[in-house]
């Protein structure tokens, strides 16, 4: 059944301050093209798009101390961090248009301080084929798209830390990683040491995606904010091609499919990141149409009428 949803606020971040490759600032016009705004509207949500922030361009250095353009991926994720908080205020559904993950770091530390004041549980979805927990000192590129995790878990430089407000933003057993199939050799041990709850690609294909998803959304109540870290290098790359960081083995079409439709059922969305959507490495703009295709179907899309669990 279709739920009352908050009026949504597109978010636009034209960056890939944070990325490896160039291409993923263009992502926000290419969901635009594909006519994000009126696929929404077109399921009766009220939808506002102020068009884009402003930031410092990529300047295309080599690292320094371990990340590559921290000023400017602290002035990005700052602009991000007060647009997102000031949805929130407003009572809107902030749905950030990336840009590269590395604006999570921005979008999630806005909406846990504004979970912490108004009471709320949270619980993070992170959809994607990289871990991204990533740290200066074990990371094999400076890229900070490769950090967000780590970053909101406290493991992080100390201003990009300091943007939630108390920080760090979350605690590792808020965040539920899906997707996961590339994980760097230190990343690896990190992950483990820290305790994250991971469905790589082999516990969905031993589990399937309906129990991952079981899994993941087990406790969500009313006291819950449920937000979803979307990197569109999630899917497989034979359905998702423009992405810069393409991975094989990923979810198929109807997997994602599932995975989006019971996010949907529990009625709990609050916010939304879609992030490294590059049009520059797409085909006809197959992925920003595939991306706004399973964007709806986390706001209710179906086949049929279904009620809620």
């Amino acid at each position: 059944m279709t739920k009352q949803h908050s009026p949504i606020r597109l978010i636009g971040a034209p960056t890939d301050i944070g990325a490896g490759s160039r291409g993923a600032s263009m992502g926000p016009e290419a969901l635009r093209v594909a006519n994000l705004r009126g696929a929404l509207e077109a399921r009766g949500l009220v939808v506002h798009d102020d068009g884009n922030l402003s930031g410092p361009p990529n300047p295309w250095l080599p690292p320094a101390d371990g990340y590559r353009h921290l000023p400017e991926v602290l002035a990005w994720n700052t602009a991000v961090r007060d647009a997102v908080s000031h949805a929130l205020a407003a009572r809107e559904f902030p749905l950030l248009l990336g840009g590269d993950h590395c604006l999570a770091i921005g979008s999630i530390s806005a909406i846990a301080s504004h979970c912490n004041r108004n009471g709320k549980r949270l619980r993070i979805l992170w959809l994607d084929a990289h871990a991204d927990f990533n740290t200066s000192s074990i990371t094999p590129s400076g890229n900070t798209h490769g950090m967000p995790v780590a970053t909101l878990c406290g493991h992080g430089a100390k201003a990009l830390v300091n943007l939630a407000d108390p920080a760090p933003a979350l605690r590792g057993d808020e965040v539920v990683q899906i997707g996961i199939r590339s994980v760097d050799e230190e990343e690896k041990r990190f992950v483990h040491e820290q305790g994250l709850e991971v469905f790589d690609m082999r516990a969905i294909d031993e589990m399937g995606m309906r129990a991952v998803m079981e899994q993941a959304l087990l406790g969500l109540d009313d006291s819950t904010h449920l937000h979803v870290s979307f990197d569109v290098d999630f899917l497989d790359p034979d359905i998702a091609p423009g992405v810069g960081t393409t991975v094989r083995g990923g979810p198929t079409y109807r997997e994602a499919q599932l995975c989006m439709e019971m996010i949907a059922d529990t009625g709990r969305l609050a916010s939304l990141d879609v992030m490294e959507l590059n049009p520059a490495l797409d085909r006809r703009n197959q992925t920003a149409e595939l991306a706004v295709d399973l964007i709806e179907s986390l706001f209710g899309k179906s086949t049929l009428m279904r009620e809620r669990q």
